[in-house]
């Protein structure tokens, strides 16, 4: 019989992206506000709903789904969040056609939010096993398409709406993203158990898996990784930096005028220069933390968005202003794309897509607590100031963290060495 051909990893990673810059299309959903607002005179907390409600189903499906994908593989998966995301963007149409918010908040919201959820762990355990060399330029590069995606999005929603009206973008839409992502997820497959990619030895690959100096921590179950120490230290660590970076997104543009004096155009070119950052950061962030470590990466971010978010009410100046804008988005980027290398180092990648879909629940709980917190507080105080200075306080608690796991790293590590010593 002849041997199966064996998949190209890079045409792997490329159905990865082609999933995640379809749902990271939801980014763009400011795009329907006004709109919807202007036909149906629906209130702009109401439709504002319908994102948050897309994100906390992310989260929630991320998590109930991460098991299906490793026991069923990411071809099955894909094709669910395919059929989920599609569904959910045909009935948006629908639900817009006949008015109804409630429909809405069904269809874009929980299927919607459903298909996302899968579509965004399907391809990256799968990827992490396709490149055990080089897995944080492998899960960045697929995680870099969702934050790139509203780029991409944003200005192709605005001109379909101009053309064919809310419900055919939803209708067009939702076809073309179901048919990249239907098509993405059939070349999606797992590596076989003893793949090894070209210029890395077999006792590499080993030395990578096994509980070594360099090698993975462990090789745990979902239910055991949650467990642990460490895994509610990654959930702490994700959800300050989601929390506060998905916060400053909500508010971006009003707050450069506010602070900076930036004019509403202005802010808007901000707002736009975000997705860019948002997204190299993904890749550059996630390709980096191969050289210097995961520890290393998430202490970066905290260092670096402490020193920002404490600079940021007293910035005059527009420029500085939106360098630290930046640099916040780079990080909260980075965030998301680095979390999965993560995961394998700390707990393998036997069920890596579980394990990912329970920490993803910070996400959904920082989608919440996030652009809540802001408005709020800037309600009550008419400023923006107080919340930054929480916002750094909370950077300091997930900088400590940050510091601390690597005390519960280098502990297992020692326990995990004495048996090896033992039997030399």
């Amino acid at each position: 019989m002849a041997e199966k051909k064996l998949k190209n990893r890079w045409l792997i990673a490329a159905s990865a992206v082609g999933i995640h810059i379809s749902i990271g299309s939801v980014y763009s959903w400011s795009v329907f506000s006004n709109p919807l607002n202007e036909k149906h005179g629906w209130e702009s907390s109401d439709i504002a709903l319908i994102f948050s409600i897309a994100i906390l189903f992310l989260g929630l499906s991320a998590a109930f789904m991460g098991h299906f994908v490793e026991k069923h593989g990411p071809r099955k998966s894909g094709m669910i969040a395919a059929v989920s995301f599609g569904i959910g963007m045909i009935g948006s149409g629908f639900a817009d056609g006949i008015g109804n918010l409630y429909l809405l908040y069904f269809f874009y919201g929980v299927l919607g939010g459903i298909g996302l959820g899968i579509g965004y762990i399907t391809p990256v355990s799968t990827l992490v096993k396709w490149f055990p060399d080089r897995r944080g330029l492998a899960t960045g590069l697929a995680i870099m398409g969702f934050g790139f995606a509203s780029m991409i999005a944003s200005p192709v929603m605005e001109a379909l709406i101009n053309n064919i009206g809310i419900s055919g973008t939803f209708y067009l839409l939702g076809a073309i993203y179901f048919v990249l992502m239907f098509s993405s997820s059939l070349y999606l497959e797992k590596p076989p158990a003893d793949y090894v990619p070209k210029g890395m030895t077999q006792e590499e690959k080993k030395e990578k898996q096994e509980n070594t100096e360099t090698g993975d921590l462990a090789q745990l179950t979902a239910n055991e990784a949650v467990k642990t120490v460490r895994f509610w230290a990654l959930w702490i660590m994700l959800f300050i930096n989601v929390t506060c970076g998905i916060a400053i997104i909500a508010v971006a543009s009003p707050m450069a005028q506010s602070i900076a004096g930036m004019t509403a155009g202005a802010a808007a070119l901000m707002v736009g220069i975000m997705g860019v950052f948002n997204g190299l950061g993904r890749l550059g962030w996630a390709s980096a933390s191969d050289y210097i470590g995961r520890p290393n990466t998430y202490t970066t971010f905290f260092v670096l968005q402490i020193a920002a978010f404490i600079m940021l009410p007293n910035v005059t100046n527009a420029l500085l202003f939106q360098i630290l804008i930046f640099v916040i988005l780079s990080c909260y980027g980075g965030g998301f794309a680095s979390i999965p290398a993560f995961i394998g180092d700390l707990f393998g990648t036997k069920q890596l897509g579980a394990i990912h879909g329970y920490i993803l629940t910070a996400w959904a709980a920082a989608g919440l607590v996030g652009p809540s917190v802001v408005t709020r507080i800037e309600e009550a105080t008419n400023s923006y100031a107080l919340t930054m200075y929480i916002f750094t306080g909370a950077f300091v608690v997930a900088l400590i963290v940050s510091l601390l796991i690597r005390v519960n790293i280098k502990k297992i590590r020692e326990e995990n060495a004495a048996p090896a010593e033992a039997t030399s």
